[in-house]
């Protein structure tokens, strides 16, 4: 358990003290930030720190294994409805729970003053990660083709590109990039991975991978036909 924390810990700092220390110049020489300021930002950053390492360990020793059992056993279900079922809430749930997800809802909401209502489109990103994350699953099942799946789905997103709000377009791709953090990104994986290590026909690697890629275009969709319904 130390040696986890400790490799975790310094991949933490590793990651955030760049971004620390230019934050921190520019705010003492640049933009003239009180000095109280700079001692809550120091105060933030060092919670920020302790956080994520906390975070990231409780992701590797309870997430990602629960992550592979639920997949593992998933396929003696024998019966899709369910299985889909169980898919798509989990989905949802670890989207609508991801940090990243939530702050962009919450600043569209503020700067559109509530002509995209945050929770309106939580509800969105969540529904479309589950949906495509239910579809990457069927490929497994059926053994189709990544490529052409991943093709088929970006084409349907250029074509809508031509249908919806400028505005929307934007928060549509945001919305697909924010679903890749540190929370949705390792129960879709270890999901995918220990249900392909049941049904794989090639391999784990080539079965389990390109779910991220896959579910990340569901709330790109689901955010541009939002955009279309709304007008």
């Amino acid at each position: 358990m130390f040696t986890d924390i400790k490799t975790i810990f310094w991949e933490v700092i590793r990651a955030t003290l760049p971004i620390i220390i230019t934050v921190f110049i520019l705010n003492l020489f640049m933009a003239g930030i009180p000095p109280g300021q700079l001692l809550q930002f120091s105060i933030g950053s060092v919670c920020v720190v302790v956080g994520m390492t906390l975070f990231l360990l409780g992701v590797k020793i309870g997430l990602l294994p629960m992550g592979e059992a639920i997949g593992s056993n998933l396929p003696g279900l024998r019966i899709l409805p369910y299985i889909f079922g169980i898919v798509f809430l989990i989905g949802f749930a670890v989207t609508i729970a991801e940090p990243d997800v939530v702050v962009l809802s919450s600043q569209v909401g503020t700067v559109s003053q509530g002509n995209i209502p945050s929770s309106v489109l939580l509800a969105v990103i969540g529904t479309g990660i589950g949906f495509f994350m239910c579809v990457a699953i069927l490929r497994i099942i059926l053994g189709f083709p990544l490529t052409y799946l991943m093709a088929g789905s970006y084409a349907l997103v250029l074509i809508l590109s031509f249908f919806v709000p400028p505005d929307f377009v934007a928060v549509a791709f945001d919305a697909g990039g924010v679903t890749t953090g540190p929370l949705t990104v390792p129960v879709i994986l270890s999901l995918g991975i220990g249900f392909s290590s049941v049904l794989a026909r090639k391999s784990v690697i080539s079965d389990g991978f390109g779910l991220i890629g896959l579910a990340s275009v569901g709330p790109i969709i689901g955010v541009m036909l939002m955009g279309i319904i709304t007008g």
